[in-house]
């Protein structure tokens, strides 16, 4: 059983990334509030390493107004229930060019659920190929690069990398002794 109940809910906002409802609740003392939710589909991020090398991606982020570095990472919103495994490799090829001969799932996180429903699967691709990145307009300025794992830590120590699912899945993998 729900420790809050949602009493009513109304779509205050939609496009074809996501969708935004207010709830009303009522909490298990009796009072009443609201809460803001945003629907998204999950995504999923990809850890290419090889031979001590991690792949990063660099784009322009609208929303923060700069360019940041960040794991390859990528949703489908027209079919959010595509197996994670199939996003991960479609993602990786689609911006970084490269096929990986393995890939293991590392974990499942959310993203942000104070607000949000979306998570992500995280993925360590290993044995990598390189090919053409076949990246959409969204992407085009976007470029891909491969540093040793240690200056991508150092990077997120130093506030370069900003991104918390680049940070989390890089936390994981050190957690599980994988990098």
């Amino acid at each position: 059983m729900a420790e809050i109940k949602t009493t009513a809910s109304r779509i205050v906002y939609e496009n074809r990334w996501m969708r935004v409802r207010e709830d009303a609740i009522e909490r298990q003392d009796g009072s009443a509030g609201i809460y803001g939710v945003v629907e998204k589909a999950d995504f999923a991020v990809i850890v290419p390493l090889d031979n001590g090398l991690i792949h990063l991606v660099e784009q322009y982020r609208y929303a923060v107004q700069g360019r940041y570095w960040e794991l390859p990472q990528g949703s489908w919103e027209n079919a959010p229930g595509t197996d994670p495994l199939d996003l991960a490799r479609a993602e990786l090829r689609e911006e970084t060019g490269l096929t990986a001969a393995s890939m293991t799932h590392v974990g499942h996180l959310f993203e942000c659920y104070g607000h949000s429903t979306q998570g992500y699967h995280i993925y360590l691709a290993q044995g990598l190929q390189a090919g053409e990145a076949q990246r959409e307009a969204s992407e085009q300025d976007m470029v891909s690069r491969a540093f040793p794992v240690a200056e991508v830590l150092a990077m997120i120590t130093e506030g370069v990398i900003k991104d918390s699912a680049t940070v989390a899945a890089l936390g994981m993998l050190r957690l599980k002794e994988l990098i």
